[in-house]
């Protein structure tokens, strides 16, 4: 399997990366988002697989001509799960790079949220967590609850916008 499209571009294209789950074993829990922006474009890059729609060749896809992909914490969590859930994993098609340990190297530690705070890294969902996007994927499955899912996937677009802020300042 390999990514699709061929980047043309002079630059490496970069994709940020995040996930949503339904709890943190990755052997009994679910993916339930995936949100890709891809750079060096603007917003309308952004990409969200959602629930069935999730597949490694539907990841693959949505990962079409990327070179380099930016996580937060992606080296214990994302890629991993990723691996486990989809069978793909990341790292042997993409040069990976988990801006947690860039953080470290500027005595920022924490959870991404953490670090956005000591940042000034702007967040219009601040009341929602990691714990909360579980609750929130819970409420659409067992209710159609179809404003849960529009906060889930909120959430997790500015997870995945707000790494890009990240990198560009810590690199």
């Amino acid at each position: 399997m390999k990514p699709a499209g061929v980047n043309e571009l002079p630059y490496p294209i970069e994709a940020y990366l995040d996930i949503e789950t339904t709890g943190l074993s990755r052997i009994h829990d679910e993916i339930t988002v995936v949100g890709i922006n891809l750079c060096p474009s603007s917003e309308t890059d952004f990409r969200q697989l959602v629930g069935t729609e999730i597949t490694a060749d539907s990841v693959m896809e949505a990962l079409g001509g990327v070179e380099v992909i930016y996580t937060y914490n992606g080296s214990r969590f994302d890629l991993p799960f990723i691996n486990s859930r989809l069978g793909l994993n990341l790292i042997e098609y993409f040069i990976h790079r988990d801006l947690m340990y860039d953080c470290w190297k500027c005595n920022l530690y924490g959870g991404f949220k953490a670090v956005e705070r000591q940042l000034g890294i702007e967040r219009k969902l601040k009341e929602v967590s990691g714990y909360d996007a579980v609750r929130l994927w819970w409420r659409y499955v067992d209710a159609f609850d179809l404003d849960a899912l529009n906060t889930l996937l909120e959430y997790n677009k500015e997870d995945v916008l707000n790494l890009r802020t990240l990198k560009e300042r810590l690199l």
